[in-house]
């Protein structure tokens, strides 16, 4: 009962109320980010969902696009802005997924969605990621986030995958909220992301 039909149904009255709540804040960071990234808010890019369909998984732009003599992006340390860093300490950048969430895109809660080039990179135990929709937050992010190995992160979004209910749900929120408070294993500083998925030895 509670999964498929009633996680989507929570899922799609909270993130419509926390649109309506955090429209405050969303306009002002609109406002903001939009004169620091020269007109340019929000950061767009496609993300494999449920059954490795691909989306457009929307935050709000915590980089600038610059790039070396090559043309290539600069590391991610040295393209960070200052209110892009503010944003990541308290995962503001993460809100706009909300209207992902309300679509259907994704659930509140499930695998973080990760980048399309590692779909061929994945082993049979490793694709089960994709079983349920991804999430803004999961159990792989209240056990280390980017703290933790691939190996170790597969494992608990797998998991969930084979665990999900109303009881591990309201426990992943609790302590993702608990976590955005006390700023714990944030995307910030030197692990600001986690290293590039080269597949399995």
């Amino acid at each position: 009962m509670y999964n498929p039909f009633l996680k989507r149904l929570l899922d799609f009255i909270a993130s419509f109320t926390g649109i309506l709540l955090l429209s405050p804040i969303i306009i002002v960071l609109i406002i903001v980010l939009a004169i620091v990234n020269k007109g340019k808010p929000f950061f767009f890019q496609s993300r494999p969902g449920k059954k490795e369909r691909i989306f457009k998984i929307i935050k709000f732009k915590s980089m600038n696009d610059k790039k070396d003599e090559h043309g290539e992006l600069l590391p991610f340390e040295e393209r960070i802005t200052g209110v892009g860093k503010f944003i990541r300490k308290y995962s503001l950048d993460e809100i706009p997924q909300l209207f992902n969430v309300l679509k259907g895109d994704m659930s509140l809660i499930g695998p973080r969605p990760l980048l399309v080039k590692y779909l061929p990179l994945y082993n049979d135990f490793q694709k089960k990621r994709h079983n349920v929709r991804p999430g803004i937050t999961g159990w792989a992010q209240i056990n280390g986030r980017n703290t933790i190995s691939w190996e170790q992160k597969f494992k608990l979004d797998v998991w969930y995958t084979e665990n999900i209910s109303l009881k591990v749900d309201v426990k992943i929120i609790i302590l993702t909220i608990k976590k955005v408070i006390f700023k714990e294993d944030i995307n910030s500083g030197k692990n600001l992301n986690m290293p590039t998925f080269t597949g399995n030895n």
